[in-house]
């Protein structure tokens, strides 16, 4: 399937869509690292902005987790490297909050 042709303006109005996007998940980031968000409400959050992040991602902003511990908790409870938070199951969300209660 081809794909379609796009206009100067549809590729700058999904230029500024993601950009929009980039900067809300900038902003759930620092709030987590800022401690004005915690672990349990961003994954809570049914937004796509929350929804479409890594967990690595997600984990990194928290304070005091570097990508080494995320990766090692990630591996630890089951969770793939490359897995965004919409698709955590229930018992997997369930055993992030237990592996960083200081972050709930």
């Amino acid at each position: 399937m081809p794909l379609p042709t796009l206009t100067d303006s549809d590729r700058d109005a999904a230029r500024q869509k993601a950009i929009l996007a980039r900067q809300a998940r900038s902003a759930v980031r620092a709030s987590l690292k800022a401690g004005t968000l915690t672990l349990h409400q961003a994954l809570d959050r049914s937004d796509v902005v929350v929804g479409r992040m890594l967990v690595r991602q997600l984990l990194t902003a928290l304070p005091g987790i570097g990508p080494v511990r995320a990766a090692r908790s990630m591996k630890a409870l089951g969770i793939p490297e490359g897995r965004r938070v919409q698709g955590l199951g229930p018992a997997q969300r369930a055993r992030l909050l237990q592996e960083f209660p200081g972050a709930a």
